[in-house]
């Protein structure tokens, strides 16, 4: 009986890799891993902030006059 192998691309250098009986899953070695948890480490992986909104710029409260 054949059973197919599930294949994942490896987040650090895309090689396809098992995820079945992988130590390392889902990296393809401890190296990919350790690139990874170096770059986490050194603050490397971020998410880009939303730029604040300026108060006061542009914007008036006084209600109008009609």
């Amino acid at each position: 009986m054949l059973t197919s192998m599930t294949l994942r691309p490896c987040p650090i250098c895309r090689t396809p890799t098992a995820w079945e009986g992988n130590a390392f899953k889902p990296f393809c070695s401890e190296r990919c891993r350790l690139r990874d948890l170096g770059a986490w480490s050194t603050e490397s992986y971020r998410i880009p902030e939303k730029p604040q909104e300026e108060h006061g710029e542009g914007w008036s409260e006084a209600i109008p006059e009609e």
